[in-house]
């Protein structure tokens, strides 16, 4: 810092490379003061102070900034808190992984049970991976619940109406396709909760039977590639919402969203793609069949085999994978030639990223 000045409503701080404003209120607001000092809580009453604090003069001391306030107690800012905080730039996250766009031909990057179950640094390196490009292989893992294990030291399991963990396997009277010995066409798991599980862990256990290959594509690819080839469907995908319901003799479990999610910045930051429990549109006639034309579009995307990655986990194996960005599927399976058995659960991406910034 090079120079401090009091402009209007403002704190101007010249730093070397460029000033930064500081609105006052925002100062009032981030005040050490404002935050209970055990929880790190705000108390501050924002509507007890000023909308224009009185800042009668602000001063450098040593490595702080210090501000004497009119109607409050003098607040220290401490420089570098002050240079990570400049208004206008998002504060540095360790979670914060961008995307890694992959097709045909990616190899999912794998990583031994041990290192993550032993091992901070490779519990890291691992979600670091698995955040990068949505789709990992864990190794070496040894009987049931060794999965689990995996998963918990991320932290919390999502329970869903399938229960904490699930186990995929062909079942009498199955509620649900994956327990069955059919195809599935690449989806993403429950589009019909008001916020589908995250990261999606799948133990292989057994997988004697013929077929049952497991097939995986980048939603976000195919997202952007339809948004360079077609436009319009990608933002009818990104802006109509679309009833998805689940419902069997338990429960029945709706909600209305697009297919597509961006963030602020028209970045793709989730898919809600399964053609199976995509409920019936209800739209306006006039853009049903617009809107069908843009569905059919991305339909298209998941068949072709430039997207579409491809194999066959062993008994120990476990595929992680982000089930709001990367589409999975299977190939049709003969349980009459051997079982075929995964251990599934979820961990939020909320839990995720917790952890990732702890690590970090």
């Amino acid at each position: 810092m090079t120079d401090l000045t009091i402009v209007d409503d403002m704190l101007r701080v010249q730093w070397p490379d460029a000033a930064a404003d500081y609105p006052l209120i925002w100062l009032r607001d981030n005040s050490p003061d404002a935050f209970d000092p055990a929880t790190q809580e705000r108390v501050l009453d924002l509507l007890a102070v000023p909308e224009t604090p009185n800042l009668q003069d602000a001063h450098l001391d040593g490595g702080a900034v210090v501000l004497n306030w009119a109607d409050a107690p003098m607040a220290r800012f401490d420089l570098d808190w002050l240079a990570q905080h400049r208004p206008g730039r998002p504060t540095q996250d360790a979670a914060a992984i961008a995307f890694q766009p992959w097709e045909a031909g990616f190899t999912p990057p794998r990583h031994a049970a041990q290192n993550i179950l032993t091992s901070d640094d490779g519990l890291r390196a691992w979600m670091r991976d698995t955040k990068a490009w949505g789709l990992t292989i864990v190794e070496g893992l040894a009987g049931e619940g060794a999965g689990i294990s995996v998963a918990e030291r991320v932290g919390f399991l999502r329970r869903t109406n399938f229960g904490t963990t699930f186990e995929v396997m062909s079942k009498p009277d199955p509620n649900n396709l994956a327990y069955t010995s059919h195809a599935l066409p690449l989806h993403t798991d429950l589009p019909n909760q008001e916020v589908p599980p995250g990261y999606q862990f799948l133990h292989c256990l057994e997988n004697a039977a013929e077929g049952g290959g497991s097939v995986f594509a980048d939603g976000v690819a195919l997202a952007e590639a339809l948004r360079e080839t077609d436009p319009e469907a990608f933002d009818l995908l990104a802006t109509v919402p679309v009833p998805f319901r689940f419902h069997d003799t338990e429960t029945d479990i709706r909600v209305r969203r697009p297919v597509i999610t961006l963030d602020g910045a028209g970045h793709v930051q989730e898919l809600r793609w399964n053609a199976h429990i995509a409920d019936v549109f209800d739209m306006e006639a006039d853009i049903l069949a617009a809107y069908y034309r843009a569905y059919r579009a991305y339909m298209a995307l998941t068949r072709e085999a430039r997207f579409r990655v491809e194999f066959s986990l062993a008994p120990g194996e476990m595929v992680v994978f982000d089930n709001r960005r990367v589409l999975h599927g299977r190939a049709a399976f003969d349980p009459s030639t051997g079982r075929r058995h995964l251990q599934g659960c979820y961990v939020d991406r909320g839990e995720f990223d917790a952890r990732l910034r702890k690590l970090g």
